[in-house]
Order: structure tokens, then sequence, then C-alpha cells
């Protein structure tokens, strides 16, 4: 798999590059937002992915990598997992926000890091036929329905668009797929585990946190906190709203 890796210290790129080309990793090293850019045009124009997974640090020198990944998202559908010590719940909801797939922390172990990009990898993989034909992707979507609704929310399945009282609102892959899981049995709990092998595809338990990251993600971009509710020590439920 070719990796992008975006990191302004030498010395932290190196010694990365190093283990990830130890698992076969082809590495590409760019040491500013700029030089990422450039390394992701070419193939993004001529409608290729042009890496497998970018690992994109957010202190860059010449501009903030959520920047970068905002553009990079613009360009390509390629997974984005930031690699950062900032670690707010506010910056990884910002982060996943603007389109990134995974969100890991600094300092981080390295086989933690290697399992998230074989995850996402994954997860990428097998969302793209459906994506390339414009169909549900992802995990939980059923043709049959044109649209699910619950009260003001609309969820498209055909389409994968979100509204809320007819107003369009932009969500990343994933969180539509949590969503539209989650909407398809109004009412009923989910297990943290169920939801994590149907929208993530593994039973990695690491992903718990990038489910939380999600949900909270959901709550504010749809301005509705009481819609999906969590079931202590169980997992998660949405509450359909009054019309």
């Amino acid at each position: 798999m070719r990796l992008l890796l975006v990191e302004d210290d030498d010395h932290v790129a190196a010694a990365l590059s190093a283990i990830l080309k130890k698992h076969g990793f082809d590495v590409t090293h760019a040491r500013n937002g700029e030089e990422a850019l450039q390394a992701v045009l070419p193939a993004a124009n001529a409608g290729r992915a042009p890496f497998g997974v970018v690992l994109l640090d957010l202190g860059l020198p010449d501009q903030d990598g959520y920047q970068v990944c905002g553009k990079i998202r613009k360009l390509t559908t390629t997974p984005v997992i930031m690699v950062t010590a900032r670690a707010d719940v506010r910056s990884r909801i910002h982060g996943l926000n603007l389109g990134a797939d995974d969100y890991v922390t600094k300092p981080y172990d390295t086989g933690e890091l290697l399992a998230r990009i074989h995850a996402v990898s994954r997860r990428s993989a097998a969302a793209d036929p459906d994506d390339s034909g414009g169909g549900t992707g992802g995990s939980g979507g059923t043709d049959e329905a044109a649209a699910l609704r619950l009260g003001p929310v609309t969820i498209e399945l055909s389409t994968r668009r979100v509204s809320v009282e007819g107003a369009e609102v932009q969500l990343t892959r994933k969180e539509f797929d949590l969503l539209a899981l989650l909407a398809q049995r109004p009412g009923v709990v989910f297990r943290r585990e169920q939801i994590i092998s149907e929208v993530w595809r593994t039973s990695w338990e690491g992903t718990g946190r990038t489910l939380e990251v999600h949900v909270a993600s959901l709550r504010a971009k749809l301005r509705m906190p009481a819609l999906i509710e969590t079931v202590r020590g169980v997992g998660y439920r949405l509450v359909a709203p009054a019309a």
C-alpha cells in the first residue's frame, strides 16, 4: 500500500517510515501542507486514489493540519488518519467533521497505529464499490427504502443525504453509516460491539473511542443531542423525535 506521511519532524518521520516499510508500506514523506497537497494532486486530478492512507500531523509549519485535511478531502476520498498531541474531544470532533477517518493521539503505540491504518484501509476498500456506483456504501443501508423519516430528520439511503427540517446536513461516510444503522430500528438498543462490527467492520476494541467521538459529532451536527441516547454499559439507541 502507498502511504503519505505528513510530518515536519524529520527524525520522527524517519523512525516511523522505517517501521512502516518493514510492514510493507511504500511511504512518501511530506514535510508540510503544501508538499502533501502536491503529492495528492496529480492522481486526484486523474480521478485515481493517490494513496491508500494519509497519516497527517496537525502541527505543520506552513498551515494548520485541519486546513490540509479539508483540502485533501475536497480532492480525494483517500482515508486520512490525524496523528497529533491534541487529545481533547473537541479537537477530535473538529477533525472528524473535516473528513478525517480516524484520530490517533501522541504518544501512540506503533502496533495500534498499524491496526488503525489497516482498519481504515479495509473500510475504504469495502466502501469503494458502493461509492463509485452512488450506492449506500458502508453498512446498514437498504435499497428497498428510499428514505427514513424520523420527525424532522430525513435520511435518504440511496443518495446518502441527511436533512433536518429540509436543511441538508453534511456528514462523513461513517457518521452517515452510524446514523442509518440506528435509524433503521428506532428505540432498539444497539450494543457497542454490534455497532463497531457493522459500521467499522472490525472487532478491534480500540475502535470504541472512535465510536464515542462519532456519536458526539452526530449530536452536534444535527443539533439534536437527545436524538442518540447512551445506554450505559450497553450501547446506543436512536430516540425518534416528534414530527
